[in-house]
């Protein structure tokens, strides 16, 4: 099995197998979403009783997942993208505003999406691994997607990008629908399947089965290494 194969859904079982990737680094970013610090952060297990010792282990492979695969192969795959001259974007989700009245409806709804998130305050920054360098560029939105809800799609054209290359979390939610905005503007779209978490495996499998080959081309980091270095 092979990217060309793999996470195929009912829609493309059969589907020709799509062309090999041609990564101009003049024209390819890598973008990385919302891998911040309030994603990352735990309270002591031992702290906690009842309900929340539950949702906590429930939790604990998404953070494994996030320690042992999705920063390491970032990480690396910013400092080739470095090294090749391709350009390194970050967005993160953060409010303007103290008590969050200019997030989107979707980043209010009660539950999972409505956190409050100032933009200068520490859970709302990117983690310490994963920081921009020099004059690379971040983008804060108040909406699931970078495109929608920050001007990433005049910097991406005034950049002259036609690649992006995606990273970050979560895959079912913002990733997706950063995702979708790209295709949407007719940028080939690159999805990092090990660059990228959900809340739990299947949700991410899932998710990556539903854009795939449609909205972008779901990509190991080592098969787009490949692409970048023969370029």
């Amino acid at each position: 099995m092979s990217w060309k194969t793999n996470y195929r859904s009912l829609y493309y079982l059969g589907a020709p197998e799509p062309e090999d990737p041609v990564l101009l680094p003049q024209q390819t970013a890598l973008l990385v979403i919302d891998v911040q610090n309030t994603y990352l952060e735990r309270p002591a297990r031992s702290n906690l009783s009842g309900d929340d010792v539950r949702r906590y282990d429930m939790w604990t492979p998404f953070h494994d997942r996030m320690h042992r695969s999705v920063i390491p192969n970032t990480a690396r795959m910013l400092d080739l993208a470095r090294r090749q001259g391709i350009e390194c974007l970050f967005a993160r989700i953060a409010c303007h505003t103290r008590d969050g009245r200019d997030r989107s409806l979707s980043q209010k709804m009660p539950g999972w999406n409505n956190l409050l998130l100032p933009k200068d305050e520490y859970p709302s920054q990117l983690v310490p691994s994963l920081q921009p360098v020099g004059d690379e560029i971040v983008v804060t939105k108040t909406t699931d997607s970078a495109l929608t809800g920050t001007n990433l799609r005049l910097i991406l054209h005034n950049l002259g990008i036609r690649t992006v290359i995606c990273c970050g979390i979560f895959t079912d939610q913002c990733v997706s629908s950063t995702v979708r905005s790209l295709a949407d503007e007719s940028y080939q779209v690159i999805v990092l399947d090990d660059c990228c978490a959900a809340a739990t495996d299947d949700l991410h499998t899932k998710e990556l089965e539903i854009i795939n080959m449609i909205y972008c081309h779901v990509m190991s980091s080592s098969d787009v290494e490949t692409y970048i270095r023969s370029a």
